[in-house]
């Protein structure tokens, strides 16, 4: 087997392995707009990994990311510079994490600039609110942190589909795509957050608020979505939105997520369509 295509299935093993809610879609798309957003995913989730560990240090989370934004955006992706940052923290890591080069190399050759650099503003986002602590005390700080853990993705994303057949959809609603999706899992984890000494909502709003918000920005997802014609983007898209409703849905009328079997249901609907 080439080296590229050996790449290629473990980049789809370890994305099924990280992501219940994309692995699915990406899955569903065309081989090269396959490779361009899992290997997109991989990297976000990669650094993702770094800035929810349990066990790192704040200044050593910092330091990985801060160092990471940097290496990200060189022209060429410095594979042993990188193995040496994390050197000391390898074992700790999840293989997605120890894996970051492989990631960026699998994705195609002319849009892997534009999904280094996303990446590379999101690690510099995310450690700036290690520094904080992760507090949100505003809307404008929930606005913030929502727009360098999930915002970027929807502009990345917006980014490949214009790349990859000249799709052009609205920037500021590929935010709020990215930011719905982020609120419903915050409300999802809102106790496990607070467990950890990390709060997310704004002060003064009660959980409610925060529904309002999420809904308010799922709005701009289906608005972002109206954009799209190609089947294969736009199923892409509409699965974790429709997944996301739907969880929102659950749990306000008192439960915490969806099961696995509601999950397969409402994929099956979606792609039934």
């Amino acid at each position: 087997m080439l080296q590229s295509d050996k790449l290629q299935k473990d980049a789809m093993r370890v994305l099924k392995e990280t992501s219940r809610t994309f692995y699915i879609p990406i899955k569903l798309l065309k081989p090269t707009l396959r490779m361009a957003v899992g290997s997109a995913y991989l990297c976000m989730r990669a650094i993702d990994e770094i800035e929810d560990h349990e066990e790192l240090d704040k200044e050593i989370k910092q330091e990985l990311l801060r160092n990471i934004r940097e290496l990200l955006l060189k022209e060429k992706f410095n594979n042993s510079a990188y193995a040496q940052l994390i050197k000391p923290h390898a074992s700790l890591l999840p293989e997605v994490t120890n894996r970051l080069g492989d990631w960026v190399s699998v994705c195609p050759e002319d849009i892997e600039a534009k999904v280094k650099e996303s990446t590379s503003i999101m690690a510099g986002g995310m450690a700036d609110w290690v520094e904080r602590d992760f507090f949100v005390n505003t809307k404008e700080d929930l606005d913030d942190y929502t727009y360098y853990v999930a915002g970027l993705v929807g502009v990345m994303l917006s980014d490949i589909w214009e790349w990859y057949d000249g799709t052009k959809t609205d920037r500021s609603l590929a935010i709020g795509y990215g930011r719905g999706l982020q609120a419903v899992n915050m409300l999802r984890n809102q106790d496990e957050d607070a467990e950890r000494g990390v709060q997310f909502i704004p002060d003064g709003w009660t959980r409610s608020d925060m529904f309002t918000y999420a809904k308010n920005k799922l709005a701009q997802a289906d608005e972002y979505i109206g954009d799209i014609q190609t089947k294969n983007i736009l199923l892409f898209c509409k699965i974790p939105l429709e997944l996301a409703k739907k969880t929102l849905k659950a749990m306000e009328s008192g439960k915490e997520k969806m099961s696995r079997a509601e999950v397969e249901s409402a994929v099956d609907e979606i792609m039934n369509e």
